[in-house]
């Protein structure tokens, strides 16, 4: 774990992302990777969840769903999204915003077959963000679709994906003493970012 004064101006953000992300990996307790995802309807009313972050690359960063949930729904309508990390253990945030595009076939397939069983199953079985008139349909749900894979290996439904979001804005957060916090955001700007300090 690195300690600093400020953050530091880099070139690219998404190292400067990295390296606080291996940080939280060597300090937090639990789940590093959780981050909370911002959606939107087509008029704007606003929903936020947390999500694992499940990819990482120059890119963007990605996490995988039912596209058929609430937030699958908000997606399809409307691709702006934001991201939100923050770790307690290093006191630092990190706020992201930008759009969200679809991953390809063949790598949501890859992710799903390096999942759980249980949690294939469970893809199969929940009709998320719906009404269930009680949880013992849900597990009942939960029997039949292991009765129905037994002794295969369970494919991805259709319905479950990825999406990855590409940062057109990139906020770093370091707590300091007396809330004299220091803020360093990123814009995107062509193919480069270009960067501004501003006040806690």
């Amino acid at each position: 774990m690195t300690t600093m004064d400020i953050i530091p101006t880099v070139d690219d953000p998404m190292a400067l992302f990295s390296a606080w992300y291996k940080d939280a990996q060597e300090s937090e307790i639990n789940d590093p990777d959780a981050m909370s995802l911002a959606t939107a309807t087509p008029d704007g009313i606003p929903s936020v969840r947390m999500v694992l972050l499940k990819g990482l690359s120059a890119e963007g960063f990605t996490f995988y769903t039912n596209k058929e949930s609430r937030k699958g729904q908000q997606i399809e309508a409307n691709t702006r999204a934001a991201l939100c990390f923050h770790w307690k253990s290093l006191r630092r945030q990190i706020r992201v915003e930008g759009a969200l595009t679809e991953v390809a076939p063949d790598r949501a397939d890859e992710y799903f077959a390096s999942r759980s069983r249980e949690s294939q199953i469970g893809a199969w079985a929940a009709d998320q963000s719906r009404p269930m008139a009680d949880r013992s349909v849900f597990m009942d749900r939960v029997k039949d679709a292991t009765a129905r894979f037994e002794g295969q290996d369970v494919p991805r439904p259709t319905h479950w994906s990825g999406f990855q979001l590409t940062p057109v804005m990139i906020e770093f957060w370091l707590d300091k003493p007396y809330r004299m916090h220091d803020r360093l955001i990123y814009w995107r700007e062509g193919e480069g970012w270009k960067t501004e300090r501003v006040y806690p």
